[in-house]
């Protein structure tokens, strides 16, 4: 959800500053927008020009319209983000578990610990590519935030007496 935020941040502060850079375009592509939705091309860049006058909405219209980002929901559909959890959950378990099919005992734990460290990172820091943050902040957070799963799946296992042995 954090990401998806990120993300929709990113594109609402990219377009703020081709409204700022290029307010032009930014009217063609709204009122492009419009006759898309079946209104005349006149009537259309008329709504465009007193939409693009009105600098306190104008930003909230285009999110809306050409990104289809409502701006007060940044955090995205709960079943959107249920049904990608579910789908990454269980390709991202594969990692942890790999090493217990070659090795067993600590050997598996450690190569389990490294393996899913660098897979974490390597997905937090691929997430910047949408989100526009530093990678290192995105992967180092990515881990941080597998480290804090771990170890309550860990205390749980050990509260249930769960044991590797």
């Amino acid at each position: 959800m954090q990401s998806s935020r990120e993300l929709y941040e990113n594109q609402i502060k990219i377009e703020a500053e081709e409204i700022a850079e290029t307010p032009e375009e930014e009217q063609e592509e709204l009122a492009l927008i419009y006759q898309s939705k079946g209104l005349p091309e006149d009537r259309a860049r008329e709504l465009a020009s007193h939409m693009m006058a009105d600098k306190g909405s104008i930003l909230d219209t285009l999110a809306r319209e050409e990104l289809g980002i409502d701006p007060e929901e940044l955090g995205g559909s709960a079943y959107e983000a249920a049904f990608t959890s579910f789908f990454l959950f269980a390709v991202g378990a594969v990692f942890p578990i790999f090493p217990f099919f070659f090795w067993s005992g600590i050997t598996a734990i450690y190569l389990s610990l490294a393996i899913s460290g660098i897979g974490l990172f390597i997905i937090g820091a691929g997430i910047t590519l949408m989100t526009g943050r530093s990678i290192w902040f995105s992967g180092t957070r990515q881990v941080l935030v597998g480290l804090a799963a771990s170890i309550l799946t860990f205390g749980i296992g050990k509260l249930i007496g769960v044991s590797l042995n």
